[in-house]
């Protein structure tokens, strides 16, 4: 639903630079032929924009598997063939993006824009099966599929298996009951990267652009287990967490700005970079009027704090003041 001012959607994502290939988080503004970007300052969108992607003519790519440890990726290609890639927070908020930037894409295309509701919501992983129970059953020597050497545009690959064959795969082994659901099944595994496609026919599948054609349902399409999945780093040595915290059911994500300890700058990073435990803390909204006492900077609204079982202060800054009452409950929850 179109919001005020013809606005489509707004929100964080994390934007790969043109020139310098860094990775920076922005503020995205979706229109109905423009998805514009602003840098932020003093935690704040800024008042002008940074930059404008125009819709028209584009072609999106999602999920974009052209960086392995960057599995949240959309690309947008531009009629001009400039290439911008967003990384969002979490699988949802990906696909909610290239769902409503795909409809914006195709506003003047009416059954195209339902075509992709259909699409959306035509299958559903049972809730007794996870992509992990799939992937294990792939991997079993006994009734498991089988990668074998393939010889395709003149190359040969070696642990592949075809399109049809995991399609034929995942019907008999009673994941799917149609091709249909189970190409969209197939399309998810390698959302979540444990597949990865391989060769020219399968490649520019990915990169067409094509929502509905990710995976090929094709005996000339090639994919091979994304073996990189399994060489996850453990994240015991990046934080000193405890296994049980690390391993608890996540509740709520998504991009917030964080006063520093020590330098008082505001940042919003975008890969994990510390953590802090819950238990025994404090959280409260801050006033929007002026800069509370603690704030460093002429950072104003959207603020909330936490206070850690050891006396440790942490000020942070939301989107908007429904984001900031969502949060505040969400945490609550886990004190």
């Amino acid at each position: 639903m179109e919001q005020e001012g013809g606005v489509l959607k707004e929100g964080f994502l994390v934007k790969r630079g043109h020139i310098v290939h860094n990775w920076k988080v922005r503020w995205f503004v979706l229109k109905q032929n423009t998805l514009l970007y602003y840098k932020l300052e003093g935690g704040r969108k800024g008042t002008s924009p940074k930059g404008q992607i125009l819709l028209d003519g584009c072609t999106i790519t999602c999920p974009c598997l052209e960086y392995e440890t960057r599995p949240l990726l959309i690309k947008l290609r531009t009629r001009t063939s400039t290439d911008y890639f967003l990384e969002a927070c979490s699988r949802e908020d990906r696909d909610a993006w290239a769902f409503e930037i795909t409809g914006a894409i195709h506003a003047g295309q009416p059954g195209k824009v339902q075509q992709l509701h259909l699409m959306k919501n035509s299958f559903q992983l049972p809730s007794h099966i996870s992509l992990h129970d799939i992937i294990d059953k792939m991997h079993d020597s006994s009734c498991g599929i089988r990668p074998s050497p393939n010889m395709k545009q003149g190359s040969t690959y070696k642990k592949t298996f075809i399109g049809s064959s995991l399609v034929d795969w995942l019907i008999s082994n009673h994941f799917a009951a149609s091709r249909i659901e189970a190409v969209t099944l197939a399309s998810m595994l390698m959302e979540e990267n444990f597949l990865k496609p391989i060769g020219n026919r399968s490649t520019e599948a990915i990169r067409s652009g094509d929502l509905a054609e990710q995976f090929l349902d094709d005996s000339t399409a090639l994919y091979i287990f994304n073996e990189s999945c399994k060489k996850k780093t453990n994240s015991k040595e990046e934080f000193n967490f405890s296994a049980a915290e690390l391993s608890g059911t996540v509740i709520k994500q998504g991009y917030l700005a964080k006063q520093g300890h020590k330098r008082k700058n505001w940042k919003e990073e975008n890969r994990p970079v510390g953590g802090f435990s819950l238990r025994g803390s404090l959280v409260s909204a801050l006033e929007d009027n002026g800069v509370p006492t603690g704030v460093k900077g002429n950072v104003q609204g959207n603020l909330f704090k936490v206070i850690t079982k050891d006396d440790v202060h942490y000020y942070i800054q939301a989107s908007s003041k429904a984001e900031r009452a969502e949060w505040i409950e969400a945490i609550k929850r886990l004190t």
